[in-house]
């Protein structure tokens, strides 16, 4: 079964990336907010600024007898409708200083030192509210400094004050937002732990394990409805299990009663027909044999101790040896190396090798070589001289009662016992054959 998880959208992802930009948007906010306000509130007079320095190229002049002379232009003239009490002072570096509109008293000393100032913001004290500014700025009339106040009717743009900003909230973007895209996402990772812990936990699950639960702990409350949801579920799918297999071994129990009562009755009966009759009673007998061995597999797999499979293959040979040869075989046993240890059941590792030999003596046509080596690595391979398997049957011999020749001897659960025995060994089995015959590789 192909994995579907791989095109669903991450939900750590979308978290990360979502919460990223909604935090880094409210710090971006807070911080050019924070900045916009302190400005207007140290510096009020930014926006009169703006407009009072687009004005000093046109007013400003110097004439050799009287100095540095302010003219009211148009554009003055207009900033002055604006703003009634717009007063300043402007003076070169040298002293020579010119004055427009009326300073107010507060100011009026500190006027005769502006071409001292650069960039200020003065405030009269208390009970004063206007605020008189100084700035520095270099005009046609050469660099001048000037002194300026009034009470301005119109407000700075935000992009304006946005500008005159950027310098104090730039830098501090540039550290948080990365900090931010950063910190977000192990947040996130960690406040899904508990999530990681059931996403390692499910494929464990067996429900013919009794106990086979997703953890619920350190999951978010909002997961858990649906783990414990599928908790139930395996719960069912437990009973089920047990149920089903307590039928399986009562039948398979029941049978071998009337099945050895049937052998013996046939064993006296006189006739040609004895024969036929005697098989048919021992296929019956093999199949319940088959079925316990199939259910009791599942109650015994987890059962595990050092076994050598070196030491089983040769013994499963040594037993079957003379089955074989009455059938009309040959068989050897080789191995590569005197023993092999592995964590194993050991009494379904035996007969999933035993189930092996016994296929290729049913089905590899009662002549040949039966062959079963043990490999350097482990790997225990069986092979015959048999006819071999058609391709297209080569998946389904593993299937459970599926028989390649339907009148072949056998209920066809051998093969399907063995797959699930390797299977709960972590190995897997392959099939190579031909039509000069047949291999089956075991790998742990």
């Amino acid at each position: 079964m192909k994995a579907q998880g791989k095109s669903n959208p991450s939900l750590w992802w979308q978290l990360s990336w979502q919460l990223s930009i909604v935090v880094s948007s409210m710090i971006a906010v807070v911080i050019v907010g924070l900045c916009v306000y302190g400005v207007m509130k140290l510096s009020p007079n930014i926006g009169l600024w703006n407009d009072l320095s687009a004005t000093l190229d046109e007013s400003l002049s110097l004439d050799p007898q009287k100095g540095l002379v302010v003219t009211e232009g148009p554009a003055l003239r207009a900033l002055k409708a604006k703003n009634e009490t717009l007063w300043f002072v402007v003076s070169t570096p040298d002293g020579h200083a010119a004055t427009f509109g009326t300073v107010p008293a507060v100011y009026a000393e500190l006027a005769r030192y502006v071409h001292l100032m650069t960039d200020a913001d003065i405030r009269g004290g208390s009970g004063i509210s206007e605020v008189a500014s100084a700035e520095s700025i270099e005009t046609t009339s050469g660099p001048v400094r000037i002194m300026f106040g009034g009470t301005s009717n119109a407000r700075a743009s935000f992009l304006t004050l946005l500008a005159g900003t950027y310098p104090i909230y730039v830098p501090l973007l540039a550290v948080l937002l990365p900090a931010v895209f950063f910190s977000v996402p192990h947040i996130v990772r960690r406040a899904l732990a508990g999530l990681s812990s059931v996403v390692r936990k499910a494929p464990e699950i067996d429900p013919r394990r009794p106990g086979s639960k997703l953890p619920v702990k350190d999951v978010p409350r909002e997961v858990v409805p649906l783990i414990v949801s599928f908790n139930s579920i395996l719960e069912r799918l437990e009973e089920q299990f047990q149920a089903r297999q307590r039928f399986l071994i009562d039948a398979a129990h029941e049978l071998r009663t009337p099945i050895a009562i049937m052998q013996t009755r046939i064993e006296g009966l006189p006739g040609p027909d004895q024969q036929r009759l005697m098989e048919d009673v021992a296929r019956l007998g093999e199949t319940a044999e088959q079925l316990l061995a199939f259910e009791r597999n599942d109650q015994v797999n987890d059962r595990r101790e050092v076994v050598d499979l070196v030491d089983i293959a040769r013994t499963v040979v040594a037993e079957l040896a003379p089955l074989a040869l009455s059938a009309g075989y040959d068989i050897s046993f080789e191995t590569q190396i005197e023993k092999y240890d592995m964590q194993g059941n050991p009494f379904a590792l035996p007969r999933a090798i035993s189930n092996i030999v016994r296929n290729a003596i049913d089905h590899g046509g009662n002549k040949g070589l039966i062959h079963v080596s043990v490999l350097a690595n482990g790997e225990i391979a069986i092979s015959d001289e048999g006819q071999g398997i058609p391709e297209d049957q080569q998946e389904r011999i593993f299937e459970p009662f599926y028989r390649v020749t339907p009148k072949s001897t056998g209920a066809g659960l051998g093969l399907s016992l063995v797959k699930k025995i390797v299977a709960n060994h972590n190995g897997r089995i392959v099939l190579e054959s031909n039509p000069s015959g047949s291999t089956f590789r075991v790998r742990f």
